[in-house]
């Protein structure tokens, strides 16, 4: 592994990167924000292909489940494999599935014989894709920067990310409208392509493998202990499994629907959620320059204004008051974001993070599958608003429990030392566990970005 200078020189002369935007971490960035330019305008797509098969909320909900149920059943699974196998080989693999089964989404559409199973089918292929493709990326990311400038690296890069899902929920709502959710899907299939073309060129030369261990599951009880081992981690987790659920049905089930019935179809809606990648934008911007030290229990209290949007969907605000909502939950989600990928790169070991991420990823999302299939049902059992209403309170309530754990709010910043991994310094193999760091799921990436593929708000 070689250190920070080293990789500065490394650097072409006369090139304008700062010194911890290397080789991995613009193609990272790249690939981001290609997939989020397609995926954002998908997800879009996905719920308007349902409603041109002449399906209600509740088939809506089923194909939301049907993408979040593999995503649960395999995270685990796949933050071990992501410990074992080149990690830039399982995002590609992850990415060519993401890229086939969207590319047979859209055929299907566009031939008009799309039915709710086969959509099920398929955005459970996708789901399976992202399970094993999370923990991989994130570990890819975080160790591509270096320690001591960690915060303003995921600052720029979920600036990136964000201004792509801007343009990408902006692009997919208008194209829905104009063109149909076909060619937004055949858009996020080619999208995918290209970033599995731009992600085989990373480099793993410098990131030394892990000695046999015990196997896959021996792996993942490691991981376990290191997870249940730190408060501030689980607790926070837990927190996000139910954040998490309710924002999946808010934004998969009933914002579409109150957009369809309230606001005039799907453009006001794709424009409420490019107004909450502007708003993760505008947060990144303001992470790029401040970092507060105590930064989970700042990071927490903005996990407040998440339950904003659900509340002006139940009201419902207009098309301007849905969006003000939007922006206002971006930033604030944004700055718990980079402050818990902050944590996590300082707090957990390295060879240890893709474990760690993967619990990170099951917890948050392991309610998904159920959130978004019930939405439909709870929409009938007690009304729209007041299922959204609901959603709020208890966004709010489990925001408020997670403060009382001692260390969310003491938790601190301290200098780093970790640095960035480059070609090895030796021809011979170094031993050791493999460095795998990651910004793990409840983070407000969203995801994202990051994947920001497939992540629902967690990572912007």
């Amino acid at each position: 592994m070689t250190s920070p200078a080293a990789a500065t020189r490394r650097t072409p002369l006369g090139s304008r990167r700062p010194e911890w935007a290397g080789r991995n971490y613009v193609l990272l960035t790249a690939a981001t924000i290609v997939t989020n330019l397609g995926t954002h305008g998908a997800l879009i797509a996905t719920t308007w292909a349902v409603f041109e098969a002449e399906g209600d909320a509740g088939d809506v909900g089923l194909v939301a489940m049907a993408r979040f149920l593999p995503l649960v059943l395999f995270l685990l699974i796949g933050g071990a494999v992501a410990d074992r196998v080149p990690r830039h080989r399982v995002m590609v693999a992850a990415n060519a599935l993401n890229c086939v089964s969207q590319a047979v989404f859209a055929a299907l559409v566009l031939a008009g014989e799309a039915r709710i199973w086969q959509m099920m089918v398929l955005t459970a292929l996708c789901g399976t894709g992202q399970a094993f493709f999370n923990p991989a990326a994130e570990g890819m990311l975080l160790s591509s920067v270096s320690g001591e400038q960690a915060s303003r690296a995921f600052a720029v890069y979920r600036m990136a990310m964000h201004s792509a899902t801007i343009g990408g929920a902006a692009l997919g709502g208008a194209l829905v409208a104009f063109v149909g959710p076909g060619w937004v899907l055949l858009i996020d299939a080619v999208a995918f392509a290209v970033a599995a073309g731009l992600r085989a060129f990373l480099d793993v030369s410098g990131i030394p493998e892990r000695a046999p261990g015990g196997g896959l599951f021996a792996d993942l009880r490691e991981g376990w202990h290191e997870f249940v081992g730190r408060p501030w981690l689980w607790s926070i987790v837990a927190q996000f499994s139910v954040v998490v659920g309710l924002i999946g049905a808010v934004e998969s089930v009933y914002g579409p629907l109150v957009a369809r019935a309230d606001l005039g179809g799907a453009r006001p809606w794709g424009l409420a959620l490019a107004a909450y990648g502007v708003g993760t934008l505008a947060g990144a911007v303001l992470m790029a320059r401040w970092r507060p030290r105590r930064m989970l229990f700042v990071g927490t209290l903005c996990v407040f204004p998440i339950a904003l949007p659900s509340a002006a969907l139940a009201v419902p605000l207009d098309a301007v008051g849905l969006a003000t909502a939007m922006f206002v939950s971006g930033v604030a989600i944004e700055v718990f974001g980079v402050s818990w990928m902050t944590a996590l790169h300082q707090e957990i070991p390295e060879e240890k993070l893709s474990r760690v991420s993967a619990y990170d990823w099951f917890g948050s999302t392991a309610l998904l599958p159920l959130t978004t299939a019930l939405a439909g049902p709870a929409e009938s059992a007690f009304g729209r608003s007041e299922a959204l209403w609901g959603a709020a309170a208890l966004m709010v309530l489990v925001t408020a429990l997670v403060l009382v754990v001692p260390d969310v709010r003491n938790l601190t910043r301290r200098p780093h030392t970790k640095e960035i991994p480059g070609p090895a310094p030796v021809p011979a193999p170094v031993p050791g566990p493999a460095h795998v760091p990651a910004p793990a799921s409840a983070s407000g990436s969203g995801s994202a970005s990051a994947d920001p593929e497939g992540t629902v708000r967690r990572n912007g």
